[in-house]
């Protein structure tokens, strides 16, 4: 009498189904609007993990939260510390390069719950050293920082609020 164990077959072909699902999830496609430009490779990735920090300010119409600055280490694939990203916005290596950026274009999070993924071109560098060659820099996989839709009104004029976030940062520098 043969007995064929087919649960053992199925179970295996879901879990490849699932990782092949998981995977594809997670590698979120990049849109077209924040590719970097033409003749630019990968120099090196980042992850952050720090805070977007907002204050409150009156506008034209309404009180609303408003970005003054980012506040975040950076860490190598390794999970070393690699820097910080600050006011400017700028990330600076530990050994000394620092650029600066301004965002030329922006996607929503697929998380909706996260600040917008962006392409920033970098505007100046200081020092020489692992960030000196960069030129654009992508922010991806957000995670958090959105400004609340709530709680920024007259009582709460100029008090500033931290919202914890992580997010990839991917330079680019010309091939």
């Amino acid at each position: 009498m043969r007995k064929r164990n087919h649960g053992l077959g199925f179970t295996a072909l879901l879990a490849a189904a699932y990782t092949t699902l998981s995977f594809s999830a997670y590698a979120q496609q990049v849109p077209q609007q924040l590719q970097p430009p033409a003749g630019e490779q990968l120099l090196l990735q980042v992850h952050a993990k720090g805070d977007q920090v907002y204050s409150c300010k009156e506008g034209v119409t309404a009180y609303a939260w408003t970005l003054k600055a980012p506040d975040a280490q950076l860490f190598d694939k390794g999970g070393k510390p690699f820097g910080k990203h600050f006011a400017g916005p700028s990330w600076e290596a530990h050994d000394g390069s620092r650029v600066t950026g301004k965002a030329v274009a922006n996607a929503p999070s697929p998380d909706p719950d996260s600040i917008p993924w962006l392409l920033v071109s970098v505007v100046s560098h200081e020092g020489s050293g692992v960030l000196s060659r960069a030129t654009s820099i992508q922010r991806l996989n957000t995670k958090g920082g959105k400004a609340p839709a709530t709680g920024c009104d007259a009582a709460h004029a100029g008090q500033e609020l931290r919202v914890p976030y992580s997010a990839d940062y991917l330079f680019y520098a010309p091939k």
